[in-house]
């Protein structure tokens, strides 16, 4: 499969054409399934809201609401095709936060991963955004000012996954090795401005420090879930190669466009 391309199609059809062991490391946000104010069919972009309901609109081709079991089993089932295309001792970098309902959905989600595939979650960053997410009607549940990224391997490779740690010595005697240490926090902005046709655009400040951590030289990098183009920026900037997948032909287009212009102007000087 060709390279630093996005293929606007469902990643399940994506991942269906990818070769066997291809892929270093799967790094995306996907959606959150916690869209559920405005109704079902009320929450796209462009879309008439009824009177009474809450204007609360995410994507311009995408409604993020299905059940739980059925987002579970859509989640799981992207997991098993990951185990097809993914190199020994890749990694898989999942960005998800939880909703206004409480956390207990997206820990459920994550136990179910761990018990239905052949991944386990290895380690979990917390994210530290540069603003937090307005909360102030909730007399009690706090303001959410950080998101998590569960680094999920497989259970076979739990103790040699890759990850760029420096060997610091050798411990004599044993041949202990005693590596850099990195640790399981990351500062980065919110996300890197608007895009026309995904109001939850990802941070490529936070991608670039996570591929920096879990991406070998030369890496193939998998977004299942590209939107505008975030994942893809923060491979340009580190030499390393995509691949994408949206269903969105608009987002394909804005993305491809913005990827295009990236280190132009720096070039120019």
């Amino acid at each position: 499969m060709k390279t630093d391309i996005i293929y606007n199609e469902s990643n399940l059809d994506t991942l269906l054409k990818m070769e066997h062991n291809s892929i270093d490391v799967v790094l995306t946000s996907p959606f959150y399934n916690t869209n559920k104010k405005a109704g079902k069919k009320s929450t796209l972009m462009n879309t008439k809201v009824k009177k009474g309901q809450y204007a609360y609109v995410r994507y311009d081709v995408f409604v993020d609401t299905m059940s739980e079991e059925q987002y579970f089993d859509y989640i799981i089932s992207l997991f098993n095709n990951f185990d097809s295309v993914l190199k020994h001792n890749g990694s898989i970098l999942w960005n998800v936060s939880y909703g206004q309902d409480g956390a207990a959905s997206m820990l459920r989600l994550i136990a179910a991963i761990t018990e239905k595939t052949n991944f386990t979650c290895a380690d979990i960053i917390t994210w530290h955004k540069k603003s937090a997410l307005p909360n102030s009607c909730s007399p009690n549940k706090l303001t959410r000012i950080c998101e998590y990224i569960f680094v999920f391997c497989r259970k076979s490779e739990f103790y040699t996954f890759h990850a760029n740690k420096e060997v610091l010595s050798v411990r004599k005697g044993t041949s202990q090795k005693m590596y850099s240490s990195i640790v399981n926090y990351i500062e980065a902005k919110n996300n890197d401005g608007p895009c026309p046709y995904n109001k939850a655009t990802y941070s490529t400040d936070l991608c670039r420090q996570l591929l920096a951590i879990y991406a070998p030289a030369n890496a193939v990098v998998y977004d299942p879930f590209m939107g505008s183009g975030t994942t893809a920026v923060a491979c340009k900037q580190l030499g390393l190669r995509y691949i994408g997948s949206e269903i969105s032909k608009s987002q394909c287009e804005w993305a491809a466009e913005r990827i295009a212009t990236e280190g132009k102007d720096e070039n120019s000087n």
